[in-house]
């Protein structure tokens, strides 16, 4: 989102901190990642932001969504979201979670154990699974890698087993790391799926056919990305060369960042600047409990002082309100070097993993949210 005259009249008005998301922006990116490939279905990675109205615009264009747990399920189920729609997308699912899922009419879930296999097995039997590959992400911002998928051996034996157990097993799921800069990550990955696709069709008789090419697509912010369109020529020529053996390939894609992060802008107020020893510190309304979490492992975000765009900057260092030494949102930043008490600071596009992640934490609200539209 830009940061334009309209907006920072709006942004003038409304209690800090907030974040104000534009659901024009969101349609736009809905669009975009619909044409990755013809046959491409979007299933939108609601941890990424779960406002009830990004779900509902998202729902009404024919969104498909990937969840993580009950409360995002119940979530979609209480906007009117069909059941089929959903992919329980989580690796690590409580049994309890999975039997609920089930009932509900979910019929599609995600595995990368043999334990997670027959826990899906005994609680949604016969039920849609697909595999996740491990993938490096060492092009990403938020590396996805260790805690989730497996192997390419083992994948091909989890797909194999859950046939065993009377799933039905329909391929594989891959993710090359949150905020990727690096186009060819994609086609490393689905060369690689392509491996599972053939050695268990022409061995096993095991006839895969869907494609899950997970999320990380960046959104601008204070390095140069590939687009949207360059990833997905990449992505194309990837499944004509690699899987062009497989007949009616179902192709998943699964954004969170690169569908809401541009529409939104996280906005906080100075409360404080302090001078220590030799270093000057600036302190926001919002910090890493209550929005820019991420920052803890340098997710650079751009900063705009309001009104002080093209003055002369210097080093700051950039924190939240709460008591918590953690909540250091940048060791180092180039702020406006006139800066001060009040002052308005935007950070461009928030809308991913901002206000999800933000708590009460001291008692301190999290950002409010609002709707560009219902303001102008």
């Amino acid at each position: 989102m830009e940061i334009t005259n309209e907006i920072r009249e709006v942004c003038k008005n409304l209690p800090t901190p907030f974040l104000l998301l534009d659901l024009d922006i969101l349609k736009d990116n809905y669009y975009k990642v619909k044409n990755v490939t013809t046959n491409n279905e979007v299933f939108y990675a609601v941890k990424a932001n779960s406002h009830p109205r990004i779900v509902e615009t998202l729902r009404d264009l024919g969104s498909s969504f990937d969840v993580a747990s009950r409360g995002e399920i119940d979530l979609l189920l209480s906007l009117d979201v069909d059941p089929a729609l959903i992919s329980y997308g989580n690796t690590i699912k409580k049994e309890k979670d999975i039997a609920y899922a089930y009932q509900k009419g979910v019929n599609l879930f995600v595995l990368d154990s043999r334990m997670e296999a027959a826990k899906i097995a005994r609680n949604a039997p016969g039920t849609n699974v697909f595999v996740r590959l491990e993938m490096s992400s060492t092009d990403s911002d938020w590396p996805l890698s260790k805690k989730f998928g497996t192997d390419i051996d083992h994948v091909k034996e989890l797909l194999i087993y859950s046939r065993e157990l009377g799933l039905k097993p329909l391929g594989i799921s891959f993710h090359v790391g949150s905020q990727t800069y690096n186009k060819y990550k994609w086609k490393e990955a689905i060369v690689q799926a392509a491996e599972v696709f053939f050695d268990l069709k022409e061995n096993y008789g095991i006839e895969l056919n869907l494609l899950n090419l997970g999320g990380g697509m960046p959104v601008q912010h204070t390095r140069p990305i590939p687009t949207v369109e360059e990833i997905s020529e990449v992505i194309r020529d990837s499944i004509d060369q690699s899987l062009d053996f497989v007949k009616n390939l179902r192709v998943l894609i699964e954004p969170g960042r690169s569908m809401v992060g541009n529409i939104g802008t996280l906005t906080s107020t100075v409360v404080l600047r302090s001078q220590k020893q030799q270093d000057e510190w600036v302190y926001l309304d919002a910090g890493v409990f209550h929005g820019l979490m991420e920052t803890i492992e340098n997710f650079r975000y751009e900063i705009i002082v309001d009104g002080k765009d093209d003055q002369e900057t210097k080093i700051f260092t950039l924190a939240g309100p709460t008591c918590d030494s953690v909540d250091l949102i940048y060791d180092e930043v180039e702020l406006a070097e006139n800066i001060t008490l009040d002052d308005l600071v935007y950070f461009k596009n928030t809308g991913a993993y901002t206000t999800g992640y933000a708590s009460y934490f001291n008692g301190i609200e999290p950002p409010k949210v609002f709707i560009l539209q219902d303001l102008i």
